[in-house]
């Protein structure tokens, strides 16, 4: 079979869902478009008429990641436990939405969610404050997998002896919860005294 024939069977959808398969298996680092081709059976060039480039794809994975996010949370707290947990639902999920989002390529549901959120909590300055939450959630999850897979290595310097994560769901909570707090004493502030 021809790759021009062989890729003629797989659309976007099937390029994303083999990359975050390999995501899955090798890490960022190690997702490369020649790597995902040979998964697809197709050569490299196939891909491009999918996606322009690898940021697009890598932006279309982190849209679909954080897509997965729930809905129906009544909460900022709650919706930034739910983008967190879909960051962890992949390897290097948190390192390649930030990546993305530094480019202002990719986390808009994300964002959307926050912001929606914040608007409905009576929040000033929503989308800078969506931004502020999200930036947070992302750099927080980044740490916690790093830590994770750095542990799986053996690479930290406490031997593996203590848990890498301890406390941090903690930290997390506290980061959100104030930034959210900032956000009531802005709408309370805005609307006067009851």
């Amino acid at each position: 079979m021809t790759p021009e024939h062989n890729s003629a069977r797989h659309d976007r959808d099937s390029v994303a869902r083999t990359a975050l398969g390999l995501l899955d298996e090798v890490g960022l680092a190690d997702l490369s478009m020649r790597r995902i081709a040979a998964r697809l059976e197709v050569q490299p060039s196939a891909l491009y008429w999918h996606y322009a480039n690898k940021q697009e794809l890598l932006a279309d994975l982190a849209d679909r990641i954080t897509a997965s996010i729930p809905v129906g949370a009544t909460d900022v707290l709650t919706t930034a436990r739910g983008i967190r947990d879909a960051l962890y639902a992949h390897r290097d999920g948190a390192e390649l939405v930030l990546s993305t989002h530094a480019l202002r390529l990719g986390a808009s549901p994300a964002q959307t969610a926050l912001a929606a959120q914040l608007e409905r909590a009576g929040a000033e300055e929503v989308d800078e404050r969506a931004i502020a939450i999200l930036h947070f959630v992302l750099g927080h999850a980044t740490l916690v997998q790093q830590r994770m897979h750095a542990d799986s290595h053996g690479a930290l310097l406490d031997g593996g002896e203590t848990d890498v994560t301890a406390g941090l769901d903690r930290v997390f909570d506290l980061g959100v919860t104030a930034i959210a707090e900032a956000v009531r004493a802005s709408a309370t502030r805005r609307r006067g005294p009851a």
